[in-house]
């Protein structure tokens, strides 16, 4: 059976473990200015979409003719799968690598992103969101 899950050590472990290969080699200034750049961009893009809601959510209620709550689900829905699999999102870039999951967060977040801008109805718009909350 494959452990998804690494088991946890303490600092004075990790710093007497021997540094081979990449973990070794100190980060570029031109990488190291990249992998800024990356994560201020996603973080923001997941603030900015779990408060930029709220200012349209009257537009949204009125144009995809929603009750008050199928409003609320359209912003709960994102903050329930974003809290519920933030630990797990953790969990998989130790596994799978970081970079790799926060590449795909960030894709599954855009996608979604452009599912919730062109939503013919309340129902599509919550799912949306909801795979949001996955991604962000």
């Amino acid at each position: 059976m494959a452990h998804i899950v690494k088991t946890p050590c303490d600092e004075g472990v990790i710093q007497a473990a021997p540094q081979t290969g990449k973990l070794n080699q100190p980060v570029t200034r031109p990488s190291g200015t990249w992998v800024l750049v990356a994560t201020i961009l996603g973080s923001s893009m997941a603030f900015i979409d779990g408060t930029v809601v709220n200012v349209a959510l009257p537009v949204l209620q009125t144009d995809l003719k929603a009750t008050v709550a199928d409003v609320q689900w359209v912003v709960e829905a994102y903050a329930l799968f974003l809290s519920a699999l933030i630990l797990v999102g953790g969990s998989l870039g130790d596994h799978y690598g970081r970079r790799r999951i926060y590449a795909t967060g960030i894709i599954l977040f855009t996608l979604a992103s452009v599912v919730c801008g062109f939503a013919p109805n309340i129902t599509v718009l919550i799912v949306a969101r909801a795979i949001q909350g996955v991604g962000g």
